[in-house]
């Protein structure tokens, strides 16, 4: 099978969501479709896709009671718009890659079974990972897989910044800092190359990806050195519903006074924290934007989030010995100036200094004239970095050509 003539499928899910696209197997990656199953496991679960023709419109309510109901509705949907044709390469975001991965893998027996035993350090996101793999592979046995992992870019850190101040007999069992939101921070590097930014290459960068997971990445010379999230997704700056970075004797005070137990614990933090456990409202920022002037749960919501992100901009900068580039990606970090400008008041000690009114456009670069500090707007593409990976892997190295 010659993989330029058959198109790419990737597929991205998570704990309630499936997303999946179509590119053309060729050096642009030329995306034919994309779409997503939202709410797995709600009477509300929808099926949205979009595409080139009117045929690929699509927006409807798809019964997926559970991770396995939605992975056949989109193996089922995939098929359909195949017809006869069979993929070229299927490309998989792997949420954990644990201690060993730093590169995108060929799925194989050996892999697939690595992939079960580390199950234990993402409960949420790998058994949905792994049954979509599973029954693709079932379906597409002759077809490449390839496993694209979230905790690769962060992979190797220096040694001081992936250790975690806890007895050293648990580093042996994989205990340490890992990272993620990889395959966005790999795309943003790719970007700043294309677009000539010298602090790709030889120079300090920080990529905030913010959206209803939220991370940052110091990054020199194009290689992570340090980022917010940890051990597991929920470390790290305040989410939409992930409470972030908190004192670990917390847990311990709810066990004695609230009865809770280590499970209860763990869906608050992840699922009940964040902006929606601070605002009582939403995880939602534009809901809570709309909502601040007369809700100070909804002000101090999202305070904390700019005087979170503030801080960790701080800190890496520290980390990094100075600041080249700062890039807002992520829902939140593409489509919200005013959140932007507020992350980024009172940074001028940095460099830092924003154009109102480049900021408000939405523009590439929103730094002013004097800003010593090139600050981008990017928007991030982990399905094009997920259709590059099967490329490189499945077609050999190739060039960017705007892939």
């Amino acid at each position: 099978m010659t993989i330029a003539h058959h198109p790419i499928v990737t597929l991205n899910a998570g704990s309630s969501s499936i997303k999946f696209a179509l590119f053309e197997a060729a050096p642009s990656l030329r995306r034919v479709v994309g779409g997503a199953i939202e709410r797995i496991g709600s009477p509300e679960a929808t099926l949205e896709i979009k595409g080139e023709s009117e045929a690929d419109a699509v927006s409807r309510p798809q019964a997926a009671p559970d991770q396995r109901a939605a992975v056949d509705a989109v193996l089922g949907w995939i098929e359909t718009r195949l017809g006869s044709q069979t993929p070229a390469g299927i490309g998989h975001r792997i949420v954990h890659g644990g201690p060993r991965h730093s590169a995108p893998a060929l799925i194989d027996n050996q892999l697939l079974e690595e992939l079960h035993q580390l199950i234990p350090l993402d409960p949420e996101h790998l058994p949905a990972e792994l049954l979509l793999v599973e029954a693709f592979r079932r379906r597409y046995p002759d077809v490449p897989q390839v496993a694209c992992f979230d905790t690769a870019f962060h992979h190797d850190l220096p040694r001081v910044a992936r250790l975690l101040a806890i007895p050293r007999r648990y580093e042996a069992k994989g205990v340490r800092r890992y990272g993620f939101h990889g395959l966005s921070y790999a795309y943003l590097v790719e970007e700043l190359v294309r677009l000539g930014d010298p602090a790709a290459t030889s120079g300090r960068a920080i990529l905030a990806h913010l959206g209803s997971g939220a991370s940052m990445a110091a990054v020199r010379n194009g290689k992570s050195i340090d980022t917010s999230m940890g051990f597991t997704p929920t470390s790290g700056l305040v989410m939409g519903s992930r409470a972030g970075d908190l004192d670990p004797g917390l847990g311990y005070y709810l066990a004695r006074t609230d009865g809770t137990t280590a499970k209860q614990f763990e869906h608050m933090v992840s699922h009940e924290s964040g902006l929606l456990g601070v605002s009582e409202l939403s995880a939602d920022v534009r809901a809570l934007l709309a909502r601040e002037a007369g809700d100070v749960r909804a002000a101090e919501a999202l305070a904390l989030f700019c005087y979170q992100a503030k801080k960790w901009v701080g800190a890496f900068a520290a980390a990094l010995g100075g600041l080249d580039t700062l890039v807002f990606s992520g829902g939140i970090g593409e489509n919200s100036p005013v959140l932007r400008a507020r992350i980024c008041e009172g940074l001028g000690f940095l460099g830092i200094a924003l154009s109102e009114t480049a900021n408000a456009d939405n523009r590439g670069v929103i730094s002013s004239g004097p800003s010593h500090v090139r600050v981008r707007v990017i928007r991030t593409d982990e399905e094009r970095m997920l259709a590059r990976s099967v490329w490189r892997t499945c077609a050999g190295p190739t060039t960017n050509n705007g892939a």
